[in-house]
């Protein structure tokens, strides 16, 4: 199922969301403006690498320009691939507005970011060896797709099912099934070596959300309810 868009109105602008996406596309016009050779480097020099993170590696005899915690962060604005940023930034485009709406702009920062750190160290933790770098705001972005679950899992998410065409289906159903590929994926994984999808991140960071969203919400906020303009109807 690909998600289109939600049927959940929301009454701040959603300026925050909005800078993120163009942060990340700005971020990857310029990956895709560098040189074949460079253009790796640039991942390696920003991505989030468990050897670094974890001190499996000297950073001495890295080319990496920053501390190995900021990486944490900076991993979360660079992508692999155009298919990679356009579908990251559909999920954030879709759910992020509505986390924004019940955080404010300054706790929605802080609460995407917190869910990308931890969802990157849960990656990094599968294989604390690996030297290869995870880019990528999906985990931030999982974080987000698991306060949505847990706020407004009947609010109804337009989406495209190949062979069937567009049809309507409750967030709770939507999220819960791309949680389970998460996890029935993230199992499969096991035991590999070098890239791919970062399942664990993705898993870590829903987690994360689904664990945050009530430090990060306004008190008159419920749990269970889908947003109706102008009121919370439980």
């Amino acid at each position: 199922m690909i998600p289109l868009r939600d049927d959940n109105p929301t009454e701040l602008t959603p300026v925050v969301t909005i800078g993120f996406i163009v942060t990340c596309v700005l971020v990857f016009l310029y990956q895709a403006s560098l040189p074949v050779g460079p253009d790796n480097t640039f991942v390696f020099q920003y991505g989030a690498i468990p050897a670094l993170l974890f001190g499996e590696a000297d950073p001495s005899e890295t080319a990496v320009p920053i501390p190995a915690y900021a990486t944490l962060i900076t991993s979360m604005f660079l992508h692999g691939g155009w298919m990679h940023l356009i579908g990251n930034m559909l999920y954030l485009w879709i759910f992020g507005n509505n986390i924004e709406d019940v955080m404010g702009h300054a706790k929605f920062v802080m609460f995407y970011l917190a869910c990308g750190i931890l969802a990157a160290l849960s990656h990094a933790l599968t294989d604390p060896s690996s030297v290869v770098p995870m880019v990528g705001a999906s985990g931030a972005i999982s974080g987000v797709l698991g306060a949505y679950l847990l706020l407004f899992p009947r609010a109804t998410v337009l989406v495209l099912m190949p062979g069937f065409g567009a049809t309507r289906v409750a967030a709770g159903v939507v999220l819960g099934m791309w949680f389970v590929m998460q996890l029935l994926s993230g199992g499969m994984s096991i035991g590999r070596t070098g890239g791919g999808v970062a399942f664990f991140a993705h898993i870590g960071g829903f987690v994360a959300g689904m664990a945050l969203i009530g430090l990060f919400k306004r008190a008159d906020v419920p749990y269970f309810a889908p947003r109706q303009r102008g009121r919370w109807d439980g």
